[in-house]
């Protein structure tokens, strides 16, 4: 089939990958504009763009779709049997959807109507799902709305991430685009509409969001650690008044009398890392958000509205990664004052 391929970061690259592996023709890729990186400033194509220019695909970069008429032009002008579209960053106009020949299909990285909208591989994590997938669908003028072609579920492992699921996902996106495009083409698929009454919708994922309330239960922090891995971590401060990452974590049961206090958080340094609007709810009440240490100084320890919270892996600003006892070798126990 004739293909207009829209996509934008890793996760797209292996459908742009798989649909050019399997014989069909991608007429043209089309991008979101290349964007600066890091600290320097520095100018970089997107994730697609770099794979389109090394398969030797013509590629389009556009800010807004709907406003640019030239590349609306030029996707008509090629008459594509399909349009797929996976992890665009934008939603498609009418004028779009209704130019490939066959359909518009979408790859979207979740079992929908469930986490439609932008992060639905973090959300399955976060909400401590035990499976995910992929769903192809017919792309409508709504969000993540369209009728259902194909779906393919796999299991989540425990201790899995939102890194290690994309991974997986995108995996699995390259078989359900490949089956998708291959029925469409045999007129072998019947759409099924979503059910409305089941849909759920994720958001765009910011900095601030993984800034750890620890007056949630422990399970929850746990599963927002694994959830917000690479990016944007989970957060927090230390009683010193450090910030820090935890990359690895685990809840366990264990008797506050067997640990050693380390001191808690303070008020006043959530004050300086959170907007006013979001203090109040972050401050720990009584009990919650105090760190403790093992007796033998090997593991770390912080309590939650339910349960503690173990640490076995963090990032204090301005270190490297490193486990709970190289972190506990080094660090004052005391009262929690700042040092």
């Amino acid at each position: 089939m004739k293909i207009v391929f829209m996509g934008t970061p890793d996760f797209a690259v292996e459908s742009l990958e798989a649909i050019h592996e399997a014989g069909h023709e991608i007429l043209m890729v089309v991008s979101q504009e290349d964007k600066a990186k890091g600290r320097k400033g520095i100018i970089e194509k997107t994730p697609v763009k770099k794979a389109a220019e090394s398969l030797g695909i013509p590629v389009l970069s556009t800010k807004r779709l709907r406003e640019d008429r030239d590349c609306i032009e030029r996707i008509r002008s090629l008459a594509p049997d399909c349009i797929v579209v996976t992890a665009f960053g934008q939603i498609l106009p009418k004028e779009v959807l209704d130019i490939p020949r066959i359909a518009p299909v979408n790859v979207h990285a979740s079992l929908l109507p469930r986490y439609r909208g932008a992060s639905p591989i973090q959300q399955a994590v976060l909400m401590g799902d035990k499976e995910s997938g992929i769903t192809t669908m017919r792309m409508a003028e709504g969000l993540d709305t369209g009728d259902i072609l194909v779906q393919d579920k796999l299991n989540l492992e425990p201790g899995e991430t939102a890194e290690s699921l994309f991974l997986k996902l995108g995996t699995l996106s390259r078989s359900s685009i490949i089956k998708t495009l291959e029925e469409l083409e045999k007129g072998g698929i019947s759409p099924i509409p979503q059910k409305e009454e089941e849909a759920s919708y994720t958001g765009i994922i910011k900095k601030k969001d993984g800034f750890i309330n620890w007056n949630l239960e422990a399970i929850v922090i746990e599963r927002k650690v694994r959830g917000y891995i690479p990016w944007p971590n989970a957060i927090s401060i230390l009683p010193n008044g450090k910030s820090f990452k935890i990359w690895k974590a685990d809840v366990v049961e264990e008797k506050r009398e067997a640990l050693l206090s380390l001191g808690k958080i303070q008020t006043e340094d959530i004050e300086k890392y959170l907007a006013e609007k979001m203090q109040e709810a972050y401050i720990p009440e009584e009990g919650r958000g105090e760190f403790f240490s093992s007796k033998d100084k090997k593991e770390l320890f912080v309590t939650t509205g339910k349960g503690l919270l173990k640490v076995e892996d963090l990032q204090v600003e301005g270190k490297n990664r490193m486990p709970a006892a190289e972190f506990l070798r080094g660090y004052v126990v005391g009262d929690g004052k700042k040092r």
